[in-house]
């Protein structure tokens, strides 16, 4: 980085993390397709961009884990560069998590550190790329949240790498229209619960924090989100995983989760149901168990054909 850039910068600060942290395995939950443009791995660091309550942000994570440089630009820099350890896993908690209570979560539990569950604040920046996941293939959603941040998104202050873009304010959202929607590859149905969602979005970010600024609690948030036309329990559960760190949110309805649950903790395949009941030993910490599995896991074989995307751009 330069030295005209680097006086640009408008937060920076050194952190030592008090466990193993592994930057980019933890943020890469986050990432959505190598593509992403609000997320990159470059070789002078970790960028990502965010909303803020205070304008957009650029944040750069360089260094290493003994000193993790962070760095951050534009009006949001100081409120995204002081979360940058609630984004890592700083505030999670293990109080309550047996890990003893299946011999692979023991094992995989002990082999990975650097897992924590991180929170970013951002509710909305959870809830856009989550809505477009919805009842789709990861290889769809991942390609219709990079046309969106093309045509809808701004670039990031700072010296951010080429191709990166903010995640589109409700009002910009809200702005689209359908056959700018249809050009993304977005179908009605999500378009209808974006646009929902984009309706409230002030609201609902608002729910995310309590009148001391601290994480919400989850059950409430997954209720005020499912309160929204278009969003289910998927939905909400995965952006309150990420927004506020839920160690408890269970993402029921999934395609693939019950099956990783399902294969990795009793060797067979399960359904929703049988998912939680597996996961009931670990009332409170179900998602830190999913995100274990995750890393560890194992799925059943694969016989049948695959779930193939659709271009909804063809239509």
């Amino acid at each position: 980085m330069s030295s005209a850039l680097a006086a640009t910068v408008a937060y920076e600060d050194v952190w030592t993390p008090d466990w193993a942290l592994d930057v980019r395995r933890v943020v890469s939950r986050d990432r959505r397709g190598t593509g992403d443009p609000t997320l990159r791995f470059a070789e002078d660091g970790v960028w990502r961009t965010t909303t803020t309550p205070d304008g957009p942000a650029t944040v750069r994570l360089s260094g290493s884990v003994a000193a993790l440089r962070v760095q951050a630009w534009g009006p949001g820099a100081e409120w995204a560069g002081r979360r940058v350890p609630r984004w890592l896993g700083a505030e999670d908690g293990l109080t309550g998590f047996d890990p003893a209570a299946h011999p692979l979560v023991a094992r995989v539990h002990r082999a990975t550190p650097w897992l924590r569950l991180g929170s970013t604040g951002r509710v909305w920046d959870a809830l856009v790329p989550a809505v477009l996941e919805q009842k789709v293939t990861g290889i769809e959603a991942h390609r219709t949240w990079r046309e969106l941040l093309r045509l809808a998104g701004d670039p990031p202050p700072g010296p951010a790498p080429a191709g990166m873009r903010m995640v589109p304010s409700p009002e910009r959202v809200l702005a689209v229209t359908d056959w700018e929607w249809h050009r993304c590859g977005l179908d009605g149905a999500r378009r209808r619960a974006l646009r929902a969602v984009a309706s409230v979005a002030s609201r609902l970010e608002a729910a995310a924090h309590g009148s001391d600024g601290c994480a919400a609690d989850c059950a409430d948030l997954r209720r005020r989100l499912q309160s929204v036309p278009g969003i289910g329990v998927w939905t909400a559960a995965e952006v309150a995983q990420r927004a506020i760190g839920c160690p408890d949110s269970v993402s029921v309805g999934d395609y693939h989760l019950k099956n990783l649950v399902g294969w990795s903790l009793a060797g067979r395949k399960t359904d929703d149901a049988g998912m939680l009941e597996l996961l009931d030993p670990w009332r409170g910490h179900r998602q830190r168990v999913v995100r274990l599995l995750e890393v560890g896991g194992s799925m059943p074989p694969k016989r049948g054909p695959r779930m193939a995307p659709t271009d909804y751009r063809r239509l």
